[in-house]
C-alpha cells in the first residue's frame, strides 16, 4: 500500500472524524482551515491556514503540498480551481465538477430541477431587494429564504408574513458565505418529515445507501437526528432513485448527505452535499456497520465496502455553546452524562464559543427495533448532562 498525502480543505468536526478513519489505514493528512487549532487540525499530521477563498492562497499550499487527493469539507473555497487540480493529476474528491457544483445552491437546484426532471419545491432566486421582493411575491407567503452558499443554517429564514421580507433578505444576506451575495427563494412545503439519505458512490462497486435519518432543525441549522427513520417502502425507493440519479450526473466516489421533504405523497429533494453530512453523526452511535466517516473514507481511497447493514437504532443530539467568548472552554456533567446507560459523547475541541454554535454531540442506542422516540428523548437527556464552561463561568 502506498501512503497517500491528503489535502483536508475545511477541519470542522466532520474533517475531524474522517481524519481519523483516514490515519486508521496509514495515510498523511494536512488540514486546512481560516483559523487555527481546528478540530481536524488536532489529530491531522500537519496544518495550514488560510482563507480558502483567496485562490492565490490556495495555489500556494497545493503547490507546496503536492497531494494525492484533496477532500473538501466546506462551502467556502474557490471551488473553480478544482479543475486545474485535477489536470494536475490530483484526485478531488468526490470529482471537480461535483464540488464546484454543490457548494453552490444555485448550481444543484437548477441541475437536479431544470437538467434531471427532480421533484423540487418551487424557486426563484435574487441579488437585489427589489428582485428579492417579486420573487417573494411570485411563490408566495410562507416561503423559506436561504443564502446561495451558506453553512449550518446560516442566513436561512421562513418569510410567514409581508413584515418579514426585508429582515429576511438582510439576514440571508449577512449570512452568505464568501463573495456570492445572492439568496434562493423556495415555496415552503408542509412536510410531514425531512431525511437524509446517505448516499455511497464507489468507483468499482455499486451505490449504498444508508438507512433513511430522521432529523430537526433550528435556526436552519441540526439539533437532533434519529437512525432510522420510518419511511413507507414506496417513497424511500423513489428516495434512493433521486440520490443515485443526481450523484451519477455529479460524478465521483465518496458519501454525499442527500436531503428530502416527504408528504404522504411525494418526495422532494431538498439539497445535497458531497461529504459528511452533520446528521450523520448519529452514524457515530454505531447504527450502521461502518459510520459515515468510514465509508467516506474507503470510498475516498478506493477500498472496498463488501455491506452496508443497520447495525442498531440511535439517535444524537447537539451540544451547545451559550455564549461568546474567545477562550477555550471547558466542559462540565460528562461523568453525569457517560453515567447514564446507552451514552456516549463526542466533544468537538473547538478552541472558542459562540451562541450555538455546535461543540459537541451526545449519542444513544439500542437494538435495531428500538422506540425512537424514547433514543431521542434520551440523547437529549445526554446532551442536557452536559455544559460548556468559559472563563467565568462556574460549573452547577
Amino acid at each position: 500500500m502506498s501512503v497517500k498525502t491528503i489535502l483536508l480543505l475545511g477541519s470542522g468536526e466532520l474533517g475531524k472524524e474522517f481524519v481519523i478513519a483516514v490515519k486508521r489505514y496509514g495515510h498523511r493528512v494536512v488540514a486546512v482551515d481560516s483559523y487555527d487549532d481546528a478540530p481536524a487540525m488536532q489529530v491531522a499530521d500537519d496544518r495550514r491556514v488560510i482563507s480558502m477563498l483567496d485562490a492565490t492562497a490556495l495555489d500556494a499550499v497545493v503547490h507546496e503540498i503536492r497531494p494525492d487527493i484533496i477532500v473538501p469539507e466546506v462551502e467556502a473555497i474557490r471551488t473553480e480551481r478544482f479543475f486545474a487540480y485535477e489536470e494536475l493529476g490530483i484526485h478531488v474528491v468526490p470529482s471537480a465538477r461535483a464540488a464546484n457544483m454543490t457548494m453552490n445552491r444555485k448550481a444543484i437546484r437548477d441541475l437536479a430541477s431544470a437538467e434531471l426532471g427532480l421533484r423540487t419545491a418551487r424557486y426563484r432566486y435574487a441579488t437585489t431587494l427589489e428582485e428579492f421582493r417579486g420573487a417573494v411575491a411570485d411563490i408566495g407567503i410562507p416561503c423559506v429564504v436561504k443564502p446561495l452558499m451558506s453553512s449550518s443554517g446560516k442566513g436561512q429564514s421562513t418569510i410567514k408574513s409581508i413584515d418579514d421580507v426585508e429582515r429576511a433578505w438582510t439576514y440571508a444576506i449577512d449570512g452568505s458565505r464568501g463573495d456570492l451575495k445572492e439568496v434562493i427563494i423556495e415555496e415552503f412545503i408542509r412536510f410531514d418529515s425531512e431525511i437524509t439519505l446517505l448516499t455511497v458512490t464507489q468507483h468499482n462497486g455499486p451505490t449504498l445507501f444508508c438507512p433513511p435519518i430522521g432529523h430537526r432543525q433550528e435556526r436552519g441549522d441540526y439539533q437532533e437526528s434519529w437512525m432510522p427513520h420510518l419511511v413507507r417502502p414506496d417513497l424511500l425507493a423513489e428516495a434512493q432513485q433521486m440520490a443515485q440519479t443526481v450523484t451519477k450526473a455529479l460524478t465521483g466516489s465518496g458519501i454525499w448527505g442527500v436531503e428530502f421533504f416527504l408528504t404522504d405523497e411525494h418526495v422532494y429533494f431538498s439539497e445535497l452535499s458531497p461529504r459528511p453530512h452533520d446528521t450523520g453523526m448519529v452514524t457515530l452511535a454505531g447504527t450502521t456497520t461502518l459510520s459515515e466517516f468510514e465509508l467516506h473514507a474507503r470510498a475516498v481511497l478506493g477500498y472496498p465496502i463488501p455491506s452496508l447493514e443497520l447495525e442498531r437504532a440511535g439517535a444524537s443530539a447537539v451540544i451547545l455553546a451559550e455564549h461568546d467568548s474567545p477562550l477555550r472552554p471547558s466542559y462540565a456533567g460528562l461523568e453525569l452524562a457517560l453515567a447514564l446507560p446507552d451514552s456516549e459523547v463526542r466533544i468537538f475541541g473547538k478552541p472558542s464559543t459562540r451562541r450555538y454554535r455546535r461543540m459537541g454531540v451526545a449519542l444513544s442506542y439500542g437494538q435495531p427495533n428500538a422506540d425512537i422516540d424514547s433514543l431521542r428523548a434520551h440523547a437529549r437527556t445526554i446532551a442536557d448532562c452536559v455544559r460548556v464552561v468559559i472563563d467565568g463561568d462556574t460549573a452547577p
